[in-house]
């Protein structure tokens, strides 16, 4: 038996600019942390020779071709499994929840690569689990997202990192003290909208409309760098105004990033004392990250009293083997 365990991640500054549409004439950059919510893969021989899949519900199958879980299927592929194999999905946020934002779907196809290669006695480094879950995601299954998720999913940290024209990634942690990091960590919030939504719609028209929005992604990008600048001289004090900077920029990406119910939400939390923030992942529902002095975050949780509240830290370690038992 094998466990795999990945962490989800919160985005900062740079989203959107980590599709191809946008960085094949140039560069993106995105500025992306790990958070310590997780994504757990179990892996198991199973004793004949059919497949089993459980995630929100459960599969019994004879071959890789009809397993319905598209990513447990390109990944079963991909490392090469062809029968006797159990795959369980489980994970630190409610399973079957849509659009989410939190970079599950990249998260889960991370763990799950992690997994079938450690059950076939093979280790596989982080940057080849992210261009495997890139190309299972965005090549293969042909979703139209980013590569942001992969990256830190797979690595782990706080990161800035650069998609190059050439399809490199250049992952950087983000370097500052370990006060920094305290006081950073404190000041942000994090909330369940409960506002979900299927983020490949939003996605799509996003990435259709790249040459109509190079205003706003070239915008985000310089924020990405401003905001990294800002982390490693420890200026903390600008982060909320670049997140909501950024946040002003991306809503103007696709029209439906923001809706009433967040715009309503952003609001009471800016009234109540916080300085930034942003919907995470594609936008239109999901998590809503917030940056709040702690002498204004009881008025912030009395103003969104009626969302749930996850609080979270950093996560410096990326997907990992938490358990081998042969």
């Amino acid at each position: 038996m094998i466990i795999s365990r990945t962490p989800l991640r919160a985005s900062l500054a740079g989203g959107g600019s980590d599709f191809y549409e946008y960085y094949k004439t140039g560069f993106g950059a995105v500025v992306s942390t790990a958070i310590n919510k997780y994504i757990y893969i179990t892996v198991n021989e199973k004793f004949d020779n059919k497949i089993r899949v459980s995630y929100s519900k459960t599969e019994v199958v004879d071959s890789i071709d009809q397993v319905e879980h598209n990513i447990i299927r390109e990944a079963l592929k991909i490392v090469g499994i062809e029968k006797a194999i159990e795959v369980v999905y489980m994970g630190d946020i409610p399973l079957g929840t849509a659009g989410i934002g939190l970079g599950s779907s990249s998260a889960l196809a991370i763990g799950v690569l992690n997994a079938l290669y450690a059950y076939k006695g093979m280790h596989a480094s982080a940057e080849k689990l992210a261009r495997e879950s890139c190309k299972i995601e965005i090549e293969i299954l042909g979703e139209p997202i980013g590569k942001q998720d992969q990256y830190i999913c797979a690595y782990g940290g706080f990161n800035f990192i650069r998609f190059n024209s050439d399809e490199t990634v250049f992952i950087d942690p983000v370097i500052y003290t370990r006060e920094t990091k305290k006081l950073l960590n404190n000041k942000f919030m994090l909330f369940y909208t409960g506002v979900e939504r299927v983020s490949s719609s939003i996605l799509q028209e996003q990435n259709q409309k790249t040459q109509v929005n190079l205003e706003y992604l070239d915008k985000l990008v310089l924020l990405a760098q401003e905001l990294k600048e800002n982390l490693i001289h420890n200026k903390i004090e600008a982060i909320g105004d670049i997140l909501n900077r950024g946040w002003q920029y991306k809503r103007k990406l696709a029209s439906k990033i923001s809706n009433t119910k967040i715009d309503e939400y952003y609001t009471l939390a800016r009234k109540a004392g916080a300085a930034g923030g942003k919907i995470l992942g594609a936008g239109g529902g999901g998590f809503l990250l917030l940056y709040v002095d702690e002498k204004y975050q009881d008025n912030v949780r009395k103003a969104l009293y009626h969302l749930v509240e996850s609080p979270f830290e950093f996560e410096p370690q990326g997907s990992k083997i938490i358990y081998v038992h042969d």
